[in-house]
C-alpha cells in the first residue's frame, strides 16, 4: 500500500457520475505518471451505478473518493476537488479520458522554465469507433506560442470559427495561484466552464505555457454534453461572460477578440432557432431570425445543415422556394449550402 508523505506534485481531480465503464481506465493513466508524485481526487456526483465501488476498490492511498449528497454538475464537482487537494499543482481529469505517462512530468518543466502559473498542451482525440487518433492542434504551431495571451485564448473560443479551439485544453493550474486569486469553476455553466476558469486565471495576470506535445487523450462517447450545444448552454455563456467583463479590465486586444467571441454566441443562438424553426416546417418563423440576425445563415452551409435537408427533404424545399418568391435570384441559394 503507498502512503502519501509529503505534499504531492499534483492532484489530479476526477468528476465522475456514471463512469463505471471508464473510470478505472483514467484513474490508471494518472496513477501512472513518471517523475512526478500525485494524488487522484474522484468525486463521485451521485452515481447510479458502481462508479463508487470502483474506487473504495483501490487499496493505494493515493486514490482518494469524495461523494456528492445531491448531484451538482461537473463544475461543482471540481471544486469539491479543488478544495480538498493538497497537490502543488491541479489537473482536471475527465473521468471518460487519459493522458500519457510523461504528460505531467513535461507541463511541470515547462512550466518551471517559463515561469508559469498554467500550462496547456496538445490533445488527441479518440473517435467513437476506436480508430486512429485525431490531434486537435498543430505541434507547429503550438512551438510558435510559447506563451499563450487572454486575446490568444478569447480568439481561439468563437463558435463555429473551426473545429476545436483552445477552450478544449485541459489546462495544470498551481493551486497556491488559484487559492490566492479566489478562482473557481462557475457552478452555473454546463458548457463552458472551462473556458471561463482559464480566461479568469489569464485576466488576473497568470502566466500560460504552452507545451506543443499531445499528453491529453481527449475519448469522444455518445451523449458528450460538450458536443450537444443548446440554447440554455449559450445563455449561460452570455451571462458569465458579461460577469467576466465586469470583473475583469480587458486590455485591446483581448476586448476585440471578446466582441468576436460576443457576436459568435448571439449568432450560435440565431442558428439554434433556424434549425429548430427547420424542424418544425415554420417558414414564417425561420424568415423572422434570419431577418433579425442574418449573419447566422452563413452557418447553414456547415455539415450539420446537409444532414438536415436530406432529412427534412420537402420541408427545406418549400423554405427556399418561398425565398424565391420573395425576389431572391436562383444563384443566392447557393449561400445556404
Amino acid at each position: 500500500m503507498t502512503v502519501l508523505v509529503h505534499q504531492p506534485d499534483v492532484s489530479f481531480v476526477i468528476a465522475a457520475y456514471n463512469a463505471e465503464d471508464t473510470i478505472e481506465r483514467a484513474i490508471g493513466s494518472a496513477l501512472a505518471q513518471i517523475g512526478v508524485t500525485m494524488e487522484v481526487i474522484v468525486v463521485d456526483d451521485c452515481s447510479t451505478d458502481g462508479t463508487r465501488e470502483l474506487v473504495r476498490a483501490y487499496r493505494d492511498e493515493r486514490v482518494r473518493l469524495v461523494t456528492r449528497e445531491k448531484n451538482g454538475g461537473p463544475a461543482a464537482a471540481r471544486n469539491i476537488g479543488f478544495d480538498v487537494a493538497i497537490g502543488r499543482w491541479i489537473a482536471v481529469l475527465d473521468s471518460d479520458d487519459t493522458i500519457h505517462p510523461e504528460r505531467l512530468l513535461a507541463m511541470l518543466e515547462r512550466a518551471e522554465a517559463a515561469e508559469a502559473q498554467i500550462v496547456v498542451d496538445n490533445i488527441d482525440v479518440v473517435p467513437l469507433d476506436l480508430g486512429e487518433p485525431t490531434t486537435m492542434f498543430s505541434r507547429e504551431e503550438l512551438r510558435r506560442r510559447p506563451v499563450m495571451t487572454l486575446a490568444d485564448f478569447i480568439g481561439s473560443n468563437v463558435i463555429f470559427q473551426s473545429t476545436f479551439n483552445f477552450g478544449y485544453m485541459k489546462p495544470v493550474f498551481e493551486r497556491d495561484f488559484l487559492t490566492r486569486h479566489e478562482l473557481s469553476f462557475d457552478e452555473t455553466l454546463r458548457v463552458g466552464e472551462d473556458y471561463l476558469l482559464l480566461a479568469s486565471a489569464l485576466a488576473c495576470g497568470g502566466r500560460c505555457a504552452v507545451v506543443p506535445d499531445v499528453g491529453y487523450v481527449y475519448h469522444l462517447r455518445h451523449g458528450s454534453i460538450s458536443r450537444v450545444l443548446e440554447q440554455s448552454h449559450l445563455d449561460a455563456m452570455l451571462a458569465s461572460d458579461r460577469a467576466f467583463l465586469a470583473r475583469y479590465t480587458l486590455d485591446a486586444k483581448a476586448m476585440a477578440a471578446q466582441r468576436r467571441r460576443t457576436r459568435s454566441i448571439v449568432e450560435a443562438a440565431s442558428f439554434l432557432t433556424l434549425v429548430e424553426e427547420i424542424k418544425k416546417g415554420s417558414v414564417r418563423g425561420f424568415l423572422k431570425t434570419a431577418i433579425e440576425n442574418p449573419r447566422a445563415l452563413k452557418h447553414l452551409r456547415m455539415p450539420i445543415a446537409v444532414r438536415m435537408r436530406r432529412l427534412l427533404g420537402n420541408g427545406w424545399r418549400q423554405i427556399k422556394s418561398d425565398r424565391l418568391g420573395r425576389g431572391r435570384p436562383p444563384e443566392r441559394t447557393k449561400e445556404w449550402i
